[in-house]
């Protein structure tokens, strides 16, 4: 699953670690997030879209044919 986490993130001017402390994850956690080797939880996705300011989990998560 491909995400805009990087892209909004960079957007609120926040660090990897700025979000992971906001969404009580570790930085390597949001780092797998960023670069699709990580699926995250439902209500992971949902933390990290409301902190970023987005209405839908799918304005932040791209889901594919696949996932």
């Amino acid at each position: 699953m491909e995400t805009k986490i990087r892209l909004f993130r960079q957007e609120k001017g926040l660090t990897q670690q700025q979000l992971a402390d906001l969404v009580g994850v570790t930085r390597q956690t949001i780092n797998a997030l960023e670069n699709a080797r990580y699926n995250p939880s439902l209500l992971l996705a949902y933390h990290i879209t409301k902190i970023l300011g987005k209405d839908a989990i799918e304005d932040i998560f791209i889901f594919g044919n696949d996932d």
